[in-house]
């Protein structure tokens, strides 16, 4: 597993243990809140919004996972073409784009329980705004208005827009999107030429979240959230630290050899972050969001 942080309290007592550098997973550290809830009642719809292919099953996996194994139907919406995760200047860009959508749908299909959800974009909605470049404008958010009024999800999920110190400005164009779309889509007044009815979903899930109040289990759905992180196989380097060549965990002691074991030390990261997360609301597993129900 690597190195690890140690963080104390005022009275210098252990507050919390955690991998540092390379082996932390991009989904944030919490910090407690004083009243936590636990499990939404399953919706029969659902929209998660990611700025790129991969963070939808960073911040919300399990939950999808859990959610779709009854039933829900979860969509995806994807803002950025994810054009920026390489780190080889000579990357062809146009191919990473196309690896990056098909990773996603198959990322999708393993949230969804294995089903084929084919290519049409009935259930995965590219946005295909430039990554890295992610603005939250008038034509951006018209667009998000026409997948929430179009998809009429219970649930929407997506980046928390108020977290500090977040270094990339997509987490944070993302969130923004999110909320002001939401806010748009429930009124009839804003974008009536797309001729759709306004929707108002009952609940707002925002994850790496600065101030959790909300955690849903993750028992059961850990394997899930792995395999769909696994698919993004072009950021297993850029992302998840796993040397491309060898599928092994890179940048800690003692590194693993092969995929199998490259995929248990990415897989351990994960089982301690979703410890993390269910810990705030006396889980053994769980994902931390904001919720927000006052829609």
């Amino acid at each position: 597993m690597g190195s690890s942080y140690v963080v104390t309290n005022d009275s210098g007592d252990v507050a919390s243990v955690g991998p540092v550098g390379r082996s932390a997973l991009p989904v944030g550290d919490l910090l407690d809140t004083t009243t936590m809830t636990v499990d939404l009642s399953v919706p029969k719809c659902a929209l998660a919004v990611g700025a790129h292919p991969d963070d939808i099953e960073f911040g919300a996996g399990a939950t999808l996972a859990k959610w779709a194994d009854v039933g829900c139907r979860v969509h995806y919406l994807v803002l950025t073409d994810g054009s920026k995760g390489s780190w080889d200047p000579g990357e062809d860009i146009e191919r990473l784009v196309a690896d990056r959508q098909r990773e996603c749908l198959r990322a999708a299909e393993m949230i969804n329980g294995g089903a084929h959800l084919g290519e049409s974009g009935d259930r995965v909605h590219f946005l295909g705004q430039v990554d890295g470049e992610l603005v939250n404008d008038h034509d951006t958010r018209r667009e998000v208005v026409r997948v929430i009024r179009s998809v009429r999800p219970d649930v929407v999920l997506g980046h928390d827009p108020w977290r500090r110190y977040r270094l990339h400005p997509d987490h944070r164009a993302a969130g923004f999107l999110t909320v002001d779309s939401l806010v748009a889509a429930r009124d009839p007044h804003f974008f009536a030429e797309l001729e759709l009815e306004p929707h108002r979903p009952t609940a707002l899930l925002l994850w790496e979240a600065d101030l959790a109040n909300h955690v849903e289990r993750a028992t059961g759905f850990t394997d899930a959230k792995v395999d769909a992180l696994m698919c993004h196989q072009s950021q297993h380097e850029t992302t998840m630290g796993l040397d491309p060549a060898k599928g092994r965990r890179s940048g800690n002691e003692g590194e693993h050899e092969g995929e199998h074991s490259g995929r248990a030390a990415f897989a351990a990261q994960v089982d301690w972050q979703l410890a993390q997360h269910g810990a705030l609301a006396g889980l053994d597993a769980g994902e931390a969001f904001r919720l927000m129900d006052d829609l």
